[in-house]
């Protein structure tokens, strides 16, 4: 018989999203509340000038203090960081008819377009 009749179920079995790559759950964002930065420093001194750092920055981050003999600094996370660059903003050139931003009063299109 056809199936037009009876319902036999899906005939299109739904896909998964999962084996197509996409994230469904979103990546920890390091030097935040939740996830902190994870410092080591070798001075008090030291301690004092990467909270500054830090704190100017807007991030979070648990700094430890290890005064032990041949201690090395953990501040890589930091320098990450610090060293991302913001999102470069475009300005957004002026239609044909609007005016001009020389400040001529002309249209833009028959002055510097």
């Amino acid at each position: 018989m056809s199936d037009k009749f009876f319902f036999k179920g899906r005939q299109d079995a739904r896909q998964s999203h999962i084996k197509y790559g996409y994230e469904t759950q979103a990546k920890p964002r390091n030097g935040s509340k939740k996830y902190p930065l994870m410092l080591v420093v070798t001075s008090e001194a030291r301690k004092l000038e990467v909270a500054a750092q830090v704190a100017a920055a807007e991030l979070y981050a648990e700094i430890e203090l290890d005064t032990r003999e041949g201690a090395v600094e953990s501040i890589g996370a930091l320098t990450v960081q610090l060293s991302k660059q913001a999102a470069v903003k475009v300005e957004k050139l002026p239609a044909r008819n609007d005016v001009c931003s020389c400040g001529s009063g002309k249209k833009f299109k028959k002055c510097c377009g």
